[in-house]
């Protein structure tokens, strides 16, 4: 029997391809989205309370609704403004405050040139960080870490999705937008719990260890793995995609 031909590689992005500090990130999050939402005359703890609604409802999103409609529905629910106002009042927080997070990762030298790399071999490549953020903030993160958004296929944000990770929904709906088999994909990404599951769909999967997740103490023996760098020499390795 054949064996299936790698042709697409989904990278993750926090603490994969922009090493981060996921508390320190959350945290200036919160705090900056707060001070924005009192400078626009909004109650800064009760739009505080309804972020974190949101978010908590976009992880248990079922795919009957984008994630952004699933956060706009929470947070007007719970704050009674109206969405389209909040959104469109709220709109240059990505491309202002939102940037001063970057105190929060460091961008790798290897970042660019690995994408770059698995590009010129000929593999499609995806960002497949979890949905949960705007294109503005994802984008934003990208920059962060040097790295030119059209290298990649398909850029997953809240405003496309209807799943987060660890739900295989998520991997289903990235398998629906490239039209390819699980067979023929790698996860990459630093979360054991919300990258390595896609190996239940027949994934290939890579564990980059820098900024390494890993809350349920999951044994880390199943998986390929190493730092960045060791995933930059595994991709030079890689045969060439035809």
């Amino acid at each position: 029997m054949a064996v299936p031909v790698l042709s697409t590689i989904l990278f993750d992005l926090d603490g994969t391809l922009l090493p981060l500090d996921q508390k320190q990130f959350m945290q200036g999050y919160f705090s900056l989205f707060g001070k924005r939402c009192a400078e626009l005359g909004y109650e800064a703890d009760s739009s505080l309370a309804a972020l974190q609604a949101g978010l908590k409802a976009m992880l248990a999103n079922d795919g009957t609704m984008t994630n952004k409609e699933r956060f706009d529905q929470t947070f007007e629910q719970m704050t009674g403004i109206a969405s389209s106002e909040f959104n469109t009042r709220f709109a240059s927080f990505y491309e202002t405050d939102f940037h001063q997070l970057k105190a929060a990762s460091r961008k790798s030298s290897l970042a660019s040139d690995l994408v770059t790399m698995v590009r010129n071999k000929g593999y499609d490549a995806v960002l497949a960080t979890t949905p949960l953020f705007p294109w503005q903030g994802t984008h934003a993160r990208l920059a962060w870490a040097g790295i030119d958004p059209s290298l990649f296929s398909l850029i997953t944000t809240y405003e496309d999705f209807s799943y987060a990770k660890p739900y295989l929904g998520y991997y289903h709906e990235v398998l629906k937008h490239r039209g390819v088999q699980p067979s023929h994909c790698m996860m990459i990404g630093n979360d054991v719990g919300e990258d390595m599951v896609a190996r239940e769909l027949g994934m290939d999967v890579f564990l980059v260890t820098d900024c390494l997740i890993n809350e349920q103490q999951a044994s880390l023996e199943p998986y390929p793995k190493g730092s960045l760098q060791d995933l930059y020499t595994f991709c030079e390795e890689l045969s060439i995609c035809k």
